[in-house]
């Protein structure tokens, strides 16, 4: 029986912020690089709300020296008046209190992408300090600190003083905010100009001719890059499909408000052999699609076949064709903004709308159908159909090798069961499966594993790079086939992650070019056809050390250069060190201690933050386009450090 009582006394209030402060996770989704970046987007999202809402032109995003950054808009600036029920000013309210601000009414922000008034109050919270300024003819400041007090008490969020006004004129409008993230919550302050870079380009081809600065004040000389794109999404599609070839020059766009729900989208076809649909709310990502999506692929197939069977490419008995036949090469960007946004769970990457649905729909349908009506049209239309009807023909084809694949040939699952050295454990979620690279890798790796919990699956040959072979030619490579038979799952439009084998799918190779060349090859293969392994957090990278320091008893094991010199210095004089080559040089003990052991090893998660980043990243690094490959090299990869290939892996 449990001891003690439960009363009134026992039951905590947390006033203000600290509820943030005490879950961080709950609000930004956790207190790595990810939550760290998260309270920069909720400022940054506000400023765009404003120009969303045509109230704005122009963000500018500044990384500053000291660690903080900013943010300032052109905007109509947080209201500073005094709030008549709580008797503060507007400035105070928006950053003091969760779930005040603008966006509830609809008179204020038609369209929000910040639905939940939290995002200015959490910033605040989980920052050191936090500045405002308000340009409204004159310039009003106040000021934020989180402290502890003399009693170890923590003070979060807290005003300095009232809204000031500085009596400074300006002709500037809009909003300056800037902040310092706090180390007591973050593992990590320093903000990544890449991540930031991306998510303000997705932004900016999302809002058509608004100016977003980023600068870099940590850099020598300031790094400074300006996106505006008046082609809004037409030229996101075309960025997108930079290194494949097109079907057609330039991309269709069509966009229409139907009761409330304003609808953009542009669409391209090119001659690869995957589709990239990419769907967003209010200048959300929506990775996981929902009712919009829905809507657009339900009017897109059926507007397709109705224009096929018209112009005869369909006749009599024959079958429509599939969704995915008319998808096959297929890059399109769906934006909508509508009110009263209901996202299904907490991350915001599924629309649960149902009026969205019938409105994009409608929308694609009609203005589809008008397109082909336009003579200069046709032949585009009739180069769409024909790569259809190549795809539906390789669709049938692939039938027959997904049925291989799944191991429902027997001769392929005889052969799985040579390879495959299982785990005994019958639950999922406890299990898994390291694909290893190389025989004699993977011998190791079976002998120094957990069997009950841990699969090996050794790579006796480089898997098929998937970006550059249709379905059919991809099910044919005996290592992919041996792949998606030990995970169970299936690929493409029959995956099903319930039937998942392994929880942790774990790529493990050398830590050289050749192996990083099969862990992309891999990757590629997953986002291609399994891409809710990576959205779903299930596919990881094993990290090998590179060195072992060792001295007579003592062995210490370094996972990169910088490791290396804090592990010389810990085992001390007379230190011998062993460079690793492979993993085939590490006996079955080594390799569980360094790479097998939960409680040892190192793994890398690997994440989905932006699939459309992610989709160009692809193409650029695994398509055909070899000067866009070199570009990207040379610009990204730091060739004086031996690490370069083991860097954290953010599709």
């Amino acid at each position: 029986m449990a001891k003690g009582t439960y009363g009134a006394n026992d039951l905590v209030e947390l006033h203000g912020l600290e509820g943030v402060r005490l879950r961080p996770g709950m609000y930004v989704g956790s207190t790595g690089e990810r939550g760290l970046h998260h309270i920069l987007w909720e400022i940054i999202d506000n400023s765009i709300d404003e120009a969303a809402n045509g109230y704005a032109d122009s963000v500018e995003v500044i990384l500053r020296k000291d660690g903080s950054a900013s943010v300032e808009d052109n905007g109509r600036g947080i209201p500073v008046d005094i709030h008549k029920e709580t008797g503060i000013s507007g400035v105070e309210l928006v950053f003091t209190h969760l779930h005040a601000g603008g966006k509830f009414k609809d008179e204020n922000y038609v369209y929000s992408g910040g639905l939940h008034g939290v995002g200015a109050s959490v910033t605040n919270a989980l920052s050191s300090w936090l500045i405002v300024e308000v340009y409204k003819g004159t310039v009003y400041r106040m000021d934020f600190s989180s402290y502890k007090d003399e009693k170890g008490k923590w003070h979060i969020g807290e005003p300095k003083s009232k809204l000031n006004d500085t009596g400074l004129r300006t002709r500037k409008k809009g909003t300056f905010v800037q902040f310092m993230p706090d180390p007591n919550v973050f593992e990590t302050t320093s903000f990544k100009f890449d991540v930031v870079a991306k998510r303000l380009r997705e932004i900016a081809f999302l809002n058509k001719g608004v100016k977003i600065t980023l600068r870099d004040q940590r850099e020598e000389p300031e790094i400074c890059k300006e996106f505006k794109y008046d082609g809004g999404i037409k030229d996101f599609v075309k960025y997108l499909n930079e290194g494949k070839n097109a079907l057609y020059p330039e991309p269709f766009y069509f966009e229409k408000e139907v009761n409330g729900i304003f609808i953009e989208v542009a669409f391209q076809h090119t001659d690869v052999y995957t589709e990239s649909v990419f769907s967003f709310v209010n200048n959300i990502p929506t990775p996981d699609g929902g009712m919009h999506e829905t809507g657009f692929r339900v009017g897109y197939t059926k507007v397709l076949n109705d224009f096929a069977r018209s112009a005869n490419y369909l006749k009599g008995k024959d079958e429509n064709f599939q969704g995915e036949d008319l998808r096959e090469g297929l890059t399109a960007i769906l934006s909508i903004k509508m009110k009263n946004v209901q996202f299904e769970g907490q991350t915001k990457t599924k629309l649960g709308n149902p009026e969205a649905r019938p409105a994009v729909e409608n929308v694609t349908y009609d203005e589809i159908e008008e397109m082909t009506k336009v003579k200069k049209n046709l032949d585009i239309f009739d180069r769409i159909i024909k790569k259809a009807q190549g795809a539906a023909k390789v669709r049938v084809a692939a039938k027959h090798a997904k049925e291989v694949a799944r191991g429902k040939k027997e001769a392929d699952s005889t052969k799985l069961i040579g390879k495959l050295a299982n785990c005994s454990g019958r639950r999922a979620e406890d299990n898994e499966i390291f694909i290893v690279e190389g025989d004699s890798a993977g011998g190791s790796a079976k002998q120094g594993r957990d069997r009950t919990h841990q699969a090996i699956l050794p790579l006796r040959g480089k898997p098929l790079n998937a970006e550059k072979k249709r379905i059919d030619e991809v099910l044919k490579n005996e290592e992919i086939r041996t792949i998606i038979s030990a995970l169970g799952t299936g690929i493409g439009a029959d995956f099903n992650i319930k039937n998942l084998n392994y929880y942790k799918v774990i790529i493990l190779s050398d830590a050289d070019q050749d192996g990083a060349h099969i862990r992309a090859i891999l990757l590629t293969f997953f986002f291609r056809y399994m891409r809710e392994l990576i959205q779903n957090g299930n596919v990881y990278i094993g990290m090998p050390p590179l060195y072992k320091v060792y001295k007579k008893d003592v062995e210490e094991y370094a996972y990169d250069d910088n490791e290396l010199k804090k592990k010389i210095d810990k085992v001390g004089r007379g230190y011998q060190i062993q460079r690793y080559k492979g993993l085939g040089e590490m006996n079955p003990e080594q390799l569980w201690e360094t790479t097998l052991d939960p409680k040892s090893r190192v793994l890398m998660r690997v994440t989905l933050e932006d699939a459309a980043e992610a989709e160009k990243l692809i193409v650029t690094l695994m398509g055909d386009a070899i000067d866009q490959r070199k570009a990207y090299i040379y610009e990204n990869a730091d060739f004086n450090k031996e690490d370069t290939f083991m860097k954290e892996v953010k599709l």
